[in-house]
């Protein structure tokens, strides 16, 4: 159908690719553990939201902009990394709502969550390097609509990673309320979290478009 092939073997590669840890996967669980399942859902509909903006593009074509052009993914790859710097220093600076009291960190909106999970994923131009190098090995050559086959594969990729990023979330708010994580806890896992957001906002920069 659509000269799609293999595709039990792309459903398995795509789940096993989205297990992987990540910056999605590290926002998801940080969110999840201090707010509670609903702000790590919220994340996971942003980055699925971001990750749809990087199957049509690649299925348009413009994705492969960013594999050519140095300029282009420069631009794309500093703004990516610039923004996940800047979540990073928001978590660092996470204090507790009353300093005068053990309450729990100031939980964010749901909307702008929703916003970071978004823009970590459509900022990062190696996820749509990722659809332009994966999802063709399996559209057959001589298909007539590649880029129907390409959409198709892409909202089956999205969607299981959708339902893994909200077992996730699941699993961790369950964990963190079974450990009790006490709000000091709550606030030096987002620091540590800001820390390893740092780490992955100059891995982004020093990356290259292989």
């Amino acid at each position: 159908m659509f000269g799609i092939h293999d595709l039990p073997l792309f459903i398995l590669s795509g789940l096993l690719l989205n297990i992987m840890p990540g910056p999605d996967s590290l926002l998801i669980m940080t969110r999840s553990a201090t707010q509670g399942w609903r702000a790590g859902v919220a994340a996971t509909l942003g980055i699925g939201a971001g990750t749809m903006i990087h199957v049509l593009a690649a299925a348009l074509g413009l994705s492969a902009i960013l594999a050519t052009s140095a300029t282009a993914f420069m631009v794309v790859k500093y703004a990516g990394a610039a923004y996940i710097i800047y979540m990073a220093i928001g978590l660092l600076r996470s204090r507790r709502r009353d300093p005068a009291s053990p309450s729990a960190v100031a939980p964010l909106p749901y909307a702008k969550i929703l916003a970071q999970g978004f823009l970590t994923n459509v900022l990062n131009p190696k996820v749509a390097i990722f659809f332009l190098a994966f999802v063709p090995q399996f559209i057959a050559p001589d298909a007539s609509g590649k880029a129907l086959a390409f959409v198709v594969l892409g909202c089956i990729f999205n969607v299981n990673g959708m339902l893994w990023s909200i077992a996730l979330a699941l699993f961790t708010a369950r964990a963190s309320a079974r450990i009790k994580v006490n709000p000091t806890l709550s606030l030096w896992l987002n620091r540590a979290t800001g820390g390893l957001f740092i780490w992955l906002g100059i891995k982004l920069a020093l990356s290259k478009p292989n």
